[in-house]
């Protein structure tokens, strides 16, 4: 049997997806290093572009089509769906989407897998190729210690692209919980984590030289937690490949000094950490205790990373309840004072199956609901929802003012120097100027079609005098960062 494991890609943010490098579609290769011998497996990743899909997606190359979605990939999937059961190709369609509507998803799949499938897939394979797949298939949490599950069929690359990264996973679930995140919901809120061993072999297998570890919580946010990161991190730099890389963590990750000297020894130049609001109100909303907890030390914590030669991808998102238009330039301005390396300011989005989608659909604030249209209006850059202090369109327009001021502004060489003398790693500087031009690209790409849905150009304002401040606060500082800023805060 012919197999075609497609990623489905939302058309309306395709710069997005390729900031800095085209990382791999890790779900599907987990998948693929499932499938029983005696079918031939061809992975499809609509990063690069939708045409492939649209042209080769026929019988006569394939047997079974397989799926996994994001939210805003979903209106896409289903329409490959369409296309594909067209031409009597069966489909089946898994991934967080589906989980979060698997009712919506069946009205357009021959069949729908809920939950992780590490466990099922191989059964799915072989109903496939008997002619008996099933409408709906239940996985459940596996145990990866236990199991050995989770190796990703490394050298399997798209038919349609190469990917520049590799992408590897040493654990799934995360116990945070945040209000806004589907990560606990779909991978539970337990750290799960896979064999050492069975992690270095992959290490060493894998072909590109570096390699984006994307674990939600990289090092937990217990002692136990730490504990294991560093056991990890020893064994790599005993016994792995010499790689760079880097992965996802929580703020207290910057209180462990020997956690992060382990981490740089190893081959990490950078962390993405979710900052998410210098708010301590909008904290609490989101359930992000530990950083609410660690608000008044994020200076402390940033400079911790940096001390190690680390760099820090901060995360925020604009738009709770207590967020003004003023915010998005406030946040950028403060973050880039902090130190923070390297600044993603995404819109707030309410995702199915979270507790935020829930509280938004009983207060009647959803705004994007022609499902399954609108589901592609779920990008992180569109407001599908209505803010309590200010409209849609002013949140809109406050982040579309930032990307304004990236594609503009020279910036990206000047703050990877100054990554330079706060970090002192040539490597991690090099690491954050990549990133950074991929962040100004997105920018440029996405500019033209700014301009037509807003139908301006941001004027000069004091707001965009604000923001202009922030990108060109670069190299003021000296080795040691400024002292902590305050919070910002919005009065009722």
């Amino acid at each position: 049997m012919r197999i075609a494991l497609v990623n489905p890609i939302t058309r309306r943010s395709q710069g997005y997806h390729t900031v800095g490098s085209y990382i791999p579609q890790l779900g599907l290769q987990v998948l693929a290093e499932l499938v029983p011998d005696g079918h031939e497996v061809h992975l499809i990743d609509e990063v690069f572009g939708p045409q492939f899909t649209d042209t080769h997606l026929t019988r006569s190359n394939y047997d079974l089509v397989a799926l996994t979605s994001y939210t805003s990939g979903a209106t896409r999937a289903y329409e490959i769906a369409a296309a594909a059961r067209k031409q009597g190709i069966p489909t089946i369609l898994g991934g967080p989407h589906a989980s979060a509507c698997p009712d919506e998803a069946a009205l357009h799949f021959d069949s729908v897998a809920i939950g992780e499938c590490d466990e099922i897939w191989p059964q799915i394979v072989r109903d496939a190729a008997a002619g008996r797949l099933q409408s709906r298939y239940q996985g459940r949490l596996a145990d990866l210690e236990a199991t050995g599950l989770g190796r990703a069929r490394q050298t399997l690359r798209p038919v349609n692209g190469r990917y520049d990264v590799s992408a590897l996973q040493t654990s799934r679930g995360c116990p945070v919980g945040c209000e806004y995140c589907s990560v606990t919901q779909f991978n539970g809120s337990h750290i799960r984590r896979r064999r050492i061993a069975d992690i270095l072999d992959e290490w060493n297998r894998t072909p590109e030289k570096f390699i984006f570890v994307v674990d939600d919580n990289f090092f937990g946010v217990g002692r136990q937690h730490a504990e294991w990161a560093k056991e990890l991190l020893r064994a790599i730099i005993k016994h792995g490949r010499k790689r760079l890389w880097f992965s996802q963590t929580t703020i207290n990750m910057g209180d462990d000094p020997d956690g992060l000297a382990l981490a740089y020894k190893a081959g990490c130049r950078g962390m993405l950490v979710g900052f998410e609001s210098f708010n301590e109100q909008t904290l609490k909303r989101y359930h992000k205790v530990l950083n609410r907890n660690s608000l008044a030390r994020y200076q402390e914590l940033v400079n911790g990373f940096h001390r190690a030669g680390i760099s820090v991808f901060g995360g925020f998102i604009i738009g709770s309840d207590e967020d003004t238009a003023e915010t998005a330039a406030d946040t950028a301005l403060m973050a880039t004072k902090m130190g923070v390396d390297i600044i993603q300011i995404t819109n707030l989005t309410p995702l199915p199956g979270t507790k935020m989608y829930e509280r938004f659909r009983a207060e009647g604030r959803l705004l994007a609901t022609d499902y399954p249209a609108d589901w592609e209006r779920y990008t992180f850059t569109e407001t599908v929802y209505q803010p309590l202090r200010m409209t849609s369109r002013e949140l809109d327009e406050s982040i579309y003012e930032l990307r304004h001021l990236a594609a503009k502004e020279n910036w990206v060489l000047k703050r990877a120097i100054r990554t330079l003398v706060r970090t002192r790693s040539l490597t991690t500087a090099l690491f954050v100027l990549g990133m950074n031009k991929g962040w100004k690209r997105m920018a440029r790409i996405q500019a033209p079609h700014d301009a037509e849905r807003f139908g301006f150009s941001p004027p000069l304002s004091a707001r965009l005098a604000k923001i202009g401040e922030s990108f060109r606060l670069h190299l003021r500082s000296k080795l040691q960062p400024p002292a902590a800023p305050e919070p910002v805060t919005v009065q009722p």
